[in-house]
């Protein structure tokens, strides 16, 4: 695994980790993101919260390191619902400024890319 590989793979940990511990720590801002039309949102956040963890912890592991990526790429779109939620509607999120709610899409798909590429097991020689 190269240094920059490395770096890739310490970014998504610390993202999910903090995120994860984010889901407990501040637990009411991630219900109010929830869709309406998402059922039991505290459960979600909550589920959504211990399967970040699990992920960012599984990354340890080489041996799971793929699996690892596989489950935070199906997360992250998981909660894409939330983030689309509060970018169609950011008047009910007014601590934050409309083009920095864009930003956290671009940032998802960024996102994607660099778990996908950071867990990958690398090629052989």
């Amino acid at each position: 695994m190269s240094r920059l590989q490395r770096a890739g793979l310490a970014f998504v940990f610390l993202w999910f980790f903090i995120g994860g511990i984010g889901h407990f720590v501040a637990t009411d801002f991630f219900v109010r993101i929830v869709p309406p039309y998402i059922p039991w949102p505290l459960a979600a956040v909550y589920v959504s919260g211990v399967f970040e963890l699990v992920g960012a912890f599984a990354l340890f592991s080489a041996r799971l390191r793929s699996w690892a990526g596989y489950g935070l790429l199906l997360l992250i779109v998981c909660v894409t619902p939330a983030n689309l939620w509060m970018w169609q509607h950011p008047e009910l999120f007014p601590q934050f400024p409309p083009p920095m709610l864009s930003l956290r899409l671009v940032i998802q798909v960024l996102l994607l890319w660099v778990v996908w590429w950071s867990t990958r097991p690398r090629a052989a020689a």
